[in-house]
């Protein structure tokens, strides 16, 4: 896998592995998290992008404590947490 892409919006987020020959890093118990990072509806778009070729842990969804939260493990095994406080 040579880049691991950018979501653009009102943050860009970007990554890629090494080059050639260069030892690799490993993460373990290690997850990115986009909370409030952008408006709801981006936040579903991304949250349905990374789970493309991944595995939905659990839907981004209200909870009961009245946020909305949901995590997924993207194709590249990356572990996420996206979600939002409801609007005032």
């Amino acid at each position: 896998m040579r880049s691991r892409g950018v979501l653009s919006g009102p943050v860009s987020l970007g990554g890629s592995d090494t080059a050639g020959g260069e030892k690799s890093v490993a993460m373990e118990g290690a997850m990115l998290s986009l909370l409030g990072a952008a408006e709801p509806r981006v936040l579903h778009e991304w949250f349905d992008k990374l789970a493309d070729g991944g595995r939905t842990v659990d839907p981004l969804a209200p909870k009961p404590w009245g946020a909305s939260d949901g995590r997924v493990v993207d194709r590249h095994g990356l572990h996420w947490l996206i979600g939002y406080e409801p609007a005032q």
